[in-house]
Parts: structure tokens; C-alpha cells; sequence
């Protein structure tokens, strides 16, 4: 009795453990099999890669100037007499636009010209009738004549005297005497001579000059008289609307500040900023848009400059975006969006920008649901890549369907679901009861499930 007690004792000690361990493996397979059979199912929406043009987009703030701009500023402080513009007025290049108190000017300017008409009359005087020589050109004249006289008086007596010593009335010593004389008399008349030529020369030299000189100099007080004068009248240097006219009649124009500002509005700029990577990318002619703010349709342009120089401020690119025909609305001074298009390609696989996702170790990728029912990652090359649409240069064919919405995050080989995106309600309400028919009838869900799938093939047939 003891020892059938005993073995009792013992198969209840062990038999216990033995079966709550039992039952423990039983229900973990259990489990396993029915967390294997109950594979959870992530609800997707997915849309077909497609071949498109696609564009490269640089978008920034950028702020509108004119292309041509003038600060009127006078050259000279005095009062404004008058102005002839109002803020807002159309001006052409040249037109007069104020004039300031100019008196004392005009009066100068006169002066001048008289002095000037004086100085050219002497000056011709001097060049047709050489009036006015120096004394001393009138002293070498007479020294000249009475030189000469000796000279030829000299030489008859001469002549005469080698007459008599011929006929024997005269000693030789005689004619010697009268030979010596008529040398003197020779070489004085030919000094004469030469200084009278030199004097006449240089004195006439220096007279033409001497008036030429007092000429110029009357003409060049009497043309900086003139440009005084002219400064007193403010002209515009371009054609385009006067926007700013500070200052009023009897006010002080001080010189070198500005009392007035044209703009040419005909031709607008916006001047953006750009980081150095995508400036890189833009070039002149590029097309681009000037958006306004309160404006549907953005106005066309191009890029008309990429600066060859970063700006040291900022370390950006400073980009010109030229308005080809300005809205009325674009004004100086407003800060418009402008997008412009840096390269375009046709033909290319593109798919929506959120549904290429990247990860450090596989780089960029994207998410294709299968035929199996699972999401498999694809890495892909992307090419072009704007705030819509990604290029897949490669990785995926035209027609793969692609995940657009669910997939961040998802694993690999996960079972999804594609279900059709959340349409908007209309007004009538006829497109909503049309698509309450086609969810409720399972025959059209396959219908369409099946149109998928041939897409998917005749776009992978097509790579």
C-alpha cells in the first residue's frame, strides 16, 4: 500500500508540469498558425508609372525692379521755378520736367558771349590784316629801309669811282676805299635785312597766338556759362512714368539730390536669389512665370540673367527674370514667386513625387505592388524631380503600378490592398450614386482589376 502510494505521489508530481507544458506547446502552435492564416492586409492606393514630358523647376521669391530706372538730380542748388510733370506722368527722353530759378545764370551766360564775340573778332582782324605789330617790328622795318639806302648809295659811289680810275682822274687807293665801304654797306644792309625777316616772323607768330589764345579762352567761360544754364533745366534721360516727385515749386533743389524718378514700367524685372546648386542649372533664355499674389494667370517670362558672381552677403546667385508683356498689376517694388524651368524631357517614366521614398541603405526606391498582392521595393535612379512629378531614369517599366499613398514605411513583401482614391462629392450628386453602383458591384471591381494587370503587362512588354 505504501509503495503504490508512493508511485502515486510521484506520477502526480511529475504529471502535472508535464501536461501544463503540453497544453503551453499546443496553444503556441495554435497561435502561430492562426497569426500565419491572419497575415495583416495594408490598404494602398497605387497609380501606373507613366511615360510624360517632365521639367526641372527652380522656384524662389524674387522682387520686382524696372530694367530702366533715372534719379533726376540737378547739378546745381536753386529754388525750382516750376515743374512741368505730376507724379504718374508719361514722359519721353528729353522732355523738360522742371526748371529752376536761373537769373543770375542767364545774365552770366550773356556776359560770356559777348566776350566771346569780341575775342573772335580780334582774332580775325589779326589773321586777314596783321593789325597791332610791335614797336620793335616797326623799328627793324626803318633800320631795314636806311640800310638798304646806304647800301645802294655805297655801290654807286663805287661804280663811279672805278669809272674815274679807269679814265685815270683817281688814284687807286681811292676805289680800294670806296670797295671797303660798299662791303660794309653790304654786310650791314643784309643784317637788316634778316632781322627785320625774323621779327616780322615771330612777332606775327605770336600775334596769331596770342589772339587765338584770348579766342579760346572767352569761348571756353562763355560754353561753361552755357552748361551752367542748361543745368537750371531738368530733363528726363529716359522714356518712361515719373513715380516719385519729392519736392515742390519754391522749394530748395539742393545739388545732387534727387527731385525726381522715372521708370520705364514697359519692361519689368524680378530679381531672385537662387542657392548656388540650382542656379547652376538655369541659363539665359530659360522660360519662367511671375506669379502675383490676388492674380490667376501667372505672367510669362524669361531668365534674361544669371550672375557670373555669388553675392558675398548671402553666398546666392542673384537670377533676372524679364516679364515679357508686364500685367498691370506687376508693379516696382512688389515680391512676386517666379518658377522657372531649368531642362525638359520628353518621354519619360515619370510617377508622383511622394511615391519615390529614400532610406541610407537602399537609397531611393519605390513601392510596386505585384501581382502577388505584396509591395516590393524597387530601387530606382531618379532623374528630373519637381514638386509634382519624379523622373525614374531607372528601377521600374512604364505601366508598374507604383504606391502613392501608404507606403512610407513599409516593408518589404508586406500583403496590400489597392483600393481607388477618395473621391470628391459633387455638387449634383449624380457621380456620387454612380460610384456608390460600381463600389457595390463586384464584377466591374474585377472587371477594372483586370484592365490593371493587362496595362501593367503591355507596359513591361513595351520595355
Amino acid at each position: 500500500m505504501k509503495k503504490v502510494s508512493r508511485y502515486k505521489r510521484e506520477t502526480i508530481k511529475w504529471g502535472i508540469p508535464l501536461a501544463v507544458l503540453a497544453a503551453g506547446l499546443l496553444i503556441a502552435a495554435g497561435c502561430s498558425q492562426q497569426a500565419k492564416e491572419k497575415e495583416p492586409v495594408v490598404s494602398v492606393q497605387a497609380t501606373a508609372a507613366q511615360r510624360a514630358a517632365i521639367s526641372q523647376s527652380v522656384s524662389a521669391e524674387a522682387v520686382v525692379f524696372p530694367l530702366e530706372q533715372a534719379t533726376v538730380a540737378p547739378k546745381i542748388t536753386a529754388t525750382v521755378k516750376k515743374f512741368f510733370v505730376q507724379r504718374g506722368s508719361w514722359v519721353k527722353k528729353g522732355q523738360l520736367l522742371a526748371e529752376l530759378e536761373n537769373a543770375d545764370l542767364s545774365a552770366t551766360a550773356e556776359a560770356s558771349k559777348g566776350d566771346y564775340d569780341l575775342a573772335e573778332a580780334n582774332y580775325a582782324m589779326t589773321v586777314t590784316v596783321g593789325a597791332g605789330l610791335p614797336q620793335q617790328i616797326q623799328k627793324a622795318e626803318l633800320d631795314a629801309a636806311s640800310a638798304r639806302a646806304a647800301f645802294e648809295a655805297q655801290q654807286k659811289i663805287y661804280e663811279s669811282r672805278k669809272d674815274l680810275l679807269r679814265q685815270g682822274a683817281i688814284p687807286r687807293r681811292d676805289l680800294e676805299a670806296a670797295e671797303v665801304a660798299l662791303a660794309q654797306a653790304r654786310s650791314q644792309n643784309e643784317q637788316a635785312q634778316k632781322q627785320l625777316g625774323d621779327l616780322q616772323r615771330l612777332g606775327k607768330e605770336q600775334e596769331l597766338k596770342s589772339a587765338r589764345g584770348s579766342k579760346e579762352s572767352a569761348e571756353g567761360k562763355y560754353h561753361n556759362a552755357a552748361a551752367l544754364l542748361s543745368y537750371s533745366l531738368i530733363k528726363s534721360p529716359i522714356d518712361g512714368v515719373v513715380t516719385d516727385r519729392p519736392l515742390y515749386e519754391g522749394d530748395l533743389a539742393t545739388a545732387n539730390q534727387p527731385i525726381l524718378t522715372v521708370m520705364n514700367l514697359s519692361r519689368l524685372i524680378g530679381k531672385a536669389h537662387i542657392p548656388q546648386a540650382e542656379a547652376a542649372q538655369l541659363k539665359v533664355g530659360n522660360p519662367a512665370e511671375i506669379t502675383i499674389a490676388g492674380v490667376d494667370e501667372p505672367v510669362k517670362g524669361r531668365v534674361s540673367l544669371v550672375s557670373p558672381a555669388l553675392d558675398p552677403g548671402s553666398t546666392t546667385v542673384e537670377v533676372w527674370i524679364e516679364a515679357r508683356k508686364p500685367d498691370p498689376a506687376l508693379r516696382p517694388g512688389m515680391t512676386v514667386a517666379v518658377s522657372m524651368t531649368a531642362k525638359t524631357t520628353t518621354h519619360a517614366i515619370v510617377v508622383p513625387a511622394g511615391a519615390v521614398f529614400r532610406s541610407e541603405e537602399a537609397g531611393d526606391y519605390v513601392l510596386v505592388a505585384e501581382s502577388d498582392g505584396k509591395a516590393h521595393q524597387k530601387k530606382v535612379q531618379v532623374g528630373i524631380r519637381n514638386k509634382d512629378y519624379a523622373q525614374i531614369v531607372s528601377g521600374i517599366n512604364a505601366g508598374d503600378p507604383v504606391i502613392t499613398t501608404g507606403g512610407y514605411g513599409l516593408p518589404d513583401g508586406t500583403q496590400v490592398k489597392i483600393e481607388a482614391p477618395e473621391k470628391k462629392e459633387s455638387a449634383g450628386g449624380e457621380d456620387d450614386e454612380k460610384d456608390k453602383k460600381e463600389t457595390a458591384d463586384p464584377k466591374g471591381a474585377k472587371k477594372d482589376k483586370k484592365t490593371d494587370e493587362t496595362v501593367a503587362k503591355s507596359g513591361k512588354g513595351k520595355e
